[in-house]
């Protein structure tokens, strides 16, 4: 058996994506057989969604409904089944600048390659409608803090913004500014839909490498978002939507009456072997048990 690459190879490895020339997409993963399959193809890196583990875990939309140990948890399982590096969205940190320094320290245990740790005012305060921006001072703070708190220096830091689609460009570009010298690794943005804008930030970023938060249609040229200091472009998170759809149809099926011998689209038995690894397990099976 082949073994999966260890924390630190796989954090080496993220690195060298942030370090090298060209833009990749990240496989949306949710858990082990999805990290798994992503490796299979060949993905140079997974993202794992804080929107994406609240409806894995909880099954609940986006509220930060999911708590830290949950988070990492499910992290944990991620990377020990060996999927690639994995970027992982950490949202506001799971509260101030101090529960910024516990999360950094429970998923860097988990073995993630990556985390963002974010400026939005979460969670989401009574009556406060749509949530804004922390004050760039306490944002700063939480982006410090993440730095301090890691032990391995091989993970990466990524400090992320919602500026552009919360407040303005000004905004974003201020943060950015600010944002490259805190000692982050890399800057995430969301909202980015025009290439002026993306020109603008990268302008400001003190060289540091890019990560969007999903594009347009129109900036789907990854040589020329390579171009403009992009190194992860994120493409939105179709996979579980594509598995809850392939669930809710073969449950229907099954309801409505379908004999399971005709159901379509069912992953043949090779596929299940190999996601499951099932190959390792027989070996351990016959050289230990």
């Amino acid at each position: 058996m082949e073994r999966p690459p260890n924390a630190a190879a796989r954090r080496a490895a993220f690195r060298a994506i942030l370090a090298g020339g060209a833009c990749i997409h990240p496989a949306s993963v949710h858990d082990p057989v999805a990290g798994r399959i992503a490796a299979d193809l060949g993905f140079e890196a997974a993202m794992f969604a804080g929107s994406v583990a609240s409806l894995a875990v909880l099954g609940a939309p986006d509220l930060i409904l999911v708590t830290l140990t949950e988070f990492a948890e499910q992290a944990r399982r991620i990377c020990r089944a060996g999927a690639p590096p994995l970027l992982v969205d950490a949202d506001h940190g799971y509260g101030n600048a101090l529960n910024v320094m516990r999360t950094v320290e429970e998923l860097e245990a988990a073995g993630i390659a990556a985390l963002t740790i974010e400026d939005t005012d979460l969670p989401r305060a009574h009556g406060g409608g749509e949530p804004g921006l922390l004050s760039l001072e306490a944002g700063l703070g939480k982006m410090r803090a993440a730095v301090a708190a890691r032990q391995e220096a091989g993970l990466v830091v990524v400090a992320r913004t919602s500026a552009l689609n919360l407040v303005s460009l000004d905004e974003a570009v201020r943060r950015a500014a600010a944002y490259a010298t805190c000692g982050a690794d890399a800057l995430f943005f969301t909202g980015v839909n025009e290439w002026e804008q993306l020109a603008a930030i990268q302008a400001v970023s003190g060289g540091l490498p890019i990560i969007l938060g999903g594009t347009p249609a129109k900036m789907s040229d990854r040589a020329r978002l390579a171009a403009h200091g992009v190194r992860v472009a994120l493409q939105g998170h179709q996979p579980f939507a594509a598995a809850v759809a392939a669930l809710h149809a073969t449950l229907k099926a099954l309801r409505d009456g379908t004999p399971p011998s005709d159901l379509p689209n069912i992953a043949p038995a090779a596929l299940m072997k190999a996601v499951t690894r099932e190959g390792d397990y027989a070996a351990f099976t016959r050289d230990f048990l």
